[in-house]
């Protein structure tokens, strides 16, 4: 409803300057006030049953019982405001609640700064600064905490039966537990759905990154309605195969190349870093298995005498590299590399960098969880070079491939 124009001119007839409109005494703060205590006004007739002033039939009715003053944080500032109280106590207002100490947005302004990894003392610096509100840490975590319910509710969905390709790995944050810091991982599954949009199907918290604990996510997983999985992609840690062909037999599980590349230039000085890399990148370049077999038997007559650790660790891992090679050249490059979710750890490590420590395991979750609603937002568009990887799933798979 348009408001009249001729109401905006009687407002603004003394208007000479911004403060006068905008400033904690302004029109916009005294209309704002008007108008709400107006509104729990004609609350409180409602539930009375007869307008102020007016007598009321019988002296056992409830009666107006005058007002309570109360300061609101608001979008704009704070906002004093004299909510009309009864008699019996029986009023309830639904513009604010009786508990109610925020306005219009505001609570949703600090869970956005926290989401983006703040400290509690800088939540508190920015709300004073551009709000000119005094907010007290309790008050934060009051706001915040609302939204462990999510995360067990998000935690807790079910999932699609199938997921082509599921990426696994882990993060580490410092937790306090009776008084003292350790670290814990952060287990991250992120799966690639049939249309090739990522979705981020859980987060669990353990000390230790682990093979067995490992074990009990994918559980879960199949637990939550997971049928199928084509391509676990995952880093070299002892037993994650085992754990994860345990629960789904038929599942790849494929060592990522790049996690292979990093670690073995560890070994390598910056003078031969250029000509390693090289020649490593013969082997995961090759067109088929027994090729790359040749490529790093090639790799260790050269180098073995100078970093024999490099082709020791591809021989070990071996039997985790060469299911890339049996793919086309459509889904290697979706599964060449475990990008899409070490760019999701560099994401979320930026949020928890301002936190030395955080004081349980609900904090790490609320503050991942809040971060990752900013993040997935971004994720509008299938995954790169999926609609031709996902028709050779099509291909390989036709007893478990299931488009409905």
């Amino acid at each position: 409803m348009p408001i009249n124009k001729d109401l905006i001119a009687e407002l603004l007839k003394d208007y000479k300057s911004p403060e006068d409109l905008l400033g904690n005494e302004g029109i916009l703060k005294q209309l704002q006030k008007a108008v709400i205590e107006k509104a729990l006004e004609a609350e409180m007739t409602h539930h009375l049953g007869y307008e102020k002033h007016q007598r009321s039939d019988s002296k056992k009715e409830n009666a107006r019982n005058g007002k309570s003053t109360k300061k609101l944080r608001t979008d704009s500032g704070q906002l004093q405001v004299d909510i009309p109280r009864d008699r019996t106590s029986d009023f309830e207002p639904q513009l604010i609640a009786k508990h109610q100490r925020s306005f219009a947005g505001f609570d949703d302004r600090i869970i956005a700064l926290y989401a983006r990894g703040l400290s509690t003392r800088e939540i508190q610096g920015h709300l004073k600064e551009i709000y000119d509100v005094d907010v007290s840490p309790e008050l934060i975590s009051h706001v915040t905490n609302a939204v462990i319910d999510e995360v067990s509710d998000w935690q807790n969905r079910p999932l699609d039966e199938l997921y082509p390709i599921v990426y696994l790995d882990a993060l580490f944050v410092n937790i306090k537990e009776q008084g003292h810091v350790s670290k814990k991982a952060v287990y991250l599954a992120l799966g690639v759905n049939l249309e090739g949009h990522k979705e981020l199907l859980g987060l669990w918290i353990e000390k230790n990154e682990g093979a067995k604990f490992w074990l009990s996510v994918i559980t879960e997983l199949k637990n939550r309605g997971v049928r199928d999985i084509f391509i676990a992609c995952v880093d070299g840690l002892k037993g994650f195969a085992e754990a994860i062909n345990s629960v789904f037999p038929k599942t790849d599980v494929q060592l990522c190349i790049v996690h292979m590349v990093r670690n073995s230039l560890k070994f390598v000085p910056w003078k031969d870093r250029k000509s390693v890399a090289r020649d490593l990148k013969e082997i995961y370049r090759a067109v088929t298995a027994e090729k790359a077999e040749k490529q790093l038997q090639a790799f260790a007559e050269k180098w073995e005498s100078k970093y024999p650790m490099i082709n020791k660790s591809w021989q070990n891992h071996w039997d985790k590299v060469i299911p890339f090679f049996q793919y086309s050249p459509e889904i290697r490059k979706v599964i060449y590399t475990t990008n899409a979710i070490e760019s999701l750890n560099m994401s979320l490590r930026r949020v928890l960098k301002n936190k030395a420590a955080f004081p349980n395991d609900d904090a790490v979750k609320k503050i991942l969880f809040l971060a990752l609603r900013n993040i997935t937002k971004k994720w509008t568009m299938p995954i790169q070079n999926w609609p031709q990887a996902v028709n050779q799933f099509a291909i390989l798979y036709p007893d478990r491939f299931n488009i409905e």
